[in-house]
């Protein structure tokens, strides 16, 4: 994983992009990973926190157990 200084530079523009995914249905963080290019470990940092203050919510599982996030919110 790249450097937490770095990765919280680009805060604004991951936010805007996972909620740009996240506006054309609920996905997964392996879904959002894929989609967005990032790491998925990233992608999992970056939701938890968009969580937290209520940007995205958790909605159903996927057929492999992983929970999909919608968005709640827009920046």
């Amino acid at each position: 994983m790249r450097e937490v200084r770095e990765v919280m530079r680009e805060e604004p523009l991951v936010r805007g992009r996972i909620l740009e995914l996240l506006a054309e249905g609920p996905r997964s963080v392996p879904e959002l990973a894929e989609r967005s290019g990032l790491p998925a470990e990233e992608v999992m940092v970056w939701l938890m926190g968009m969580r937290k203050y209520g940007f995205v919510a958790e909605t159903d599982q996927d057929g492999e157990g992983y929970y999909r996030y919608a968005a709640v919110r827009s920046p």
